[in-house]
């Protein structure tokens, strides 16, 4: 897939829509608004960017996540938001992406509306990054080809904060990839399969 097909299939009109996550009933405080950046990198083999908390960090510690967090006051939009944290996060000169669209936002059981904001990043782009060292442990890619095949995510069931829960997860041979991260992934991923 070439960034030419990649900005059509995301062009594709759709109905303004929320993805809920399993436990997004259990938020009994307004949610908080956040924006996340889901870049993508093209060239001879094709990746979404993915980051891993850190250990320390109060909330999702060593979880899988896109760049980003909370909607500021002084950010005009979601979009900002995501460049921001993206900047803040992995050192992503925000003149280096461009923007495609949004998917749904998707509300999540820990009380979080998130956006996802899709951008396309240079193929050389993975070499310049500078991590946070206090906020991301690793940068990683998730292959075009594994977010293209219908096979690849699994529904898979735990029981979490007392109750019983099914969550997506992506395969990949050194992270666990799941949570709102592979919710959001499976939406793509069917976007980009025509689907969504």
């Amino acid at each position: 897939m070439d960034a030419a097909e990649l900005r059509a299939r995301l062009a594709v009109a759709s109905a303004p829509q929320v993805i809920r996550d399993d436990l997004a009933e259990l938020a009994t405080q307004p949610l908080t608004p956040a924006a996340v950046l889901v870049p993508f990198v093209l060239g001879p083999r094709p990746f979404v960017l993915l980051t891993k908390r850190t250990p320390h960090l109060t909330a999702h510690a060593g979880q899988v996540s896109f760049p980003g967090g909370r909607i500021d006051v002084t950010d005009p939009s979601p979009e900002a938001a995501a460049l921001r944290e993206a900047a803040e996060e992995i050192g992503l000169d925000s003149a280096e992406v461009e923007l495609l669209g949004r998917l749904p936002d998707y509300v999540t059981g820990t009380g979080y509306r998130i956006t996802p904001v899709v951008g396309l990043l240079p193929t050389e782009i993975a070499g310049a990054l500078r991590p946070s060292e206090s906020e991301v442990a690793a940068v990683f890619g998730l292959p075009l080809t594994v977010l293209l095949d219908p096979a690849a995510p699994q529904r898979r069931r735990a029981e979490m904060r007392g109750r019983a829960r099914e969550f997506w997860v992506w395969p990949h041979p050194e992270h666990y990839i799941w949570g709102a991260t592979a919710g959001i992934l499976v939406n793509l991923a069917a976007r980009l399969r025509g689907g969504g």
